[in-house]
């Protein structure tokens, strides 16, 4: 059996999982669903229609499931959904989606949060990602798998981040940025792609080789962007990687695409 503090509040209707814990002054709302084996440190708060999946810790002074921080939001009932495994550390804030967006902000399994870092409204959030100290995603972001966004960097609504793409810190993303690339500097530029990553994920140098050749050809080969992408086609089946970066590229609608800084030097 779990345990929940005597100082804890938990409101009638919560579902508490076997073998979680709730700390001293933690506060959970009615709709809420709290998977088992989990552990809320201490003053936490978790409200609307909140779901935790198994095994996450939670510190102090985490905010989960909060109204949208939008001003169309009028009190309609939404959702948060957290997976499993997830470690959120202090001060982090991740909000209930709205009914524009969908209704439901969506995070996956394994994240690591990282103090006062913040989800924004109807964002969907990938597995085995990291987001360190005061990352912050505007609403309606998009987050793939195994993605390092550094301290103090921020993504623009609507935003898109591929997967396995590393954010340096203090970088503001305005535009998608690629699967498997890096970006920094004051507004986000690629600067090459995550060969570290791409190595933890075990990509043998065949394909490395490969992904780096079509990254030069799309980005610093001769011409105009669209003629480049055009003629880089060819390659979606030379390798997953190369189809998996085309077809992000084609799914944009809201934002331009991030590209290298003019005169930029390829990886």
């Amino acid at each position: 059996m779990g345990l929940i503090d005597p100082t804890a509040r938990v409101e009638d209707g919560a579902v508490i999982g076997e073998g979680t814990s709730i700390g001293p002054y933690c506060v959970v709302g009615p709709d809420v669903v709290i998977g088992a084996d989990c552990r809320l440190v201490a003053h936490v708060y978790v409200t609307a229609q909140t779901t935790i999946g198994d095994g996450c810790t939670i510190y102090p002074f985490v905010s989960l499931g909060t109204p949208p921080q939008s001003l169309a939001y009028r009190g309609e009932p939404t959702k948060l959904q957290i997976g499993q495994g997830c470690t959120i550390r202090e001060q982090s804030t991740m909000s209930a989606g709205t009914v524009a967006g969908g209704g439901i902000t969506r995070v996956g399994d394994r994240g690591y949060f990282m103090n006062c870092s913040h989800v924004g409204h109807d964002c969907v959030v990938g597995n085995d990602v990291i987001f360190a100290t005061s990352a912050t995603l505007g609403g309606h972001c998009e987050v793939g798998d195994f993605v390092f966004m550094g301290g103090l960097s921020a993504v623009h609504q609507f935003g898109r981040v591929g997967s396995q793409v590393m954010v340096g810190a203090l970088t503001g993303v305005r535009s998608d940025v690629i699967p498997f690339a890096l970006v920094s500097g004051q507004y986000a530029a690629l600067t090459g792609l995550n060969v570290i990553g791409m190595k933890r994920r075990k990509f043998s140098r065949e394909r490395l080789a490969a992904v780096r050749s079509f990254y030069r050809k799309l980005f610093h080969g001769p011409g105009v962007f669209a003629e480049r992408l055009n003629e880089v086609r060819s390659l979606a089946g030379t390798d997953p990687a190369i189809a998996e970066i085309l077809n992000f590229i084609d799914a944009g609608k809201h934002r331009e695409l991030c590209q290298p800084l003019q005169g930029g030097n390829a990886p």
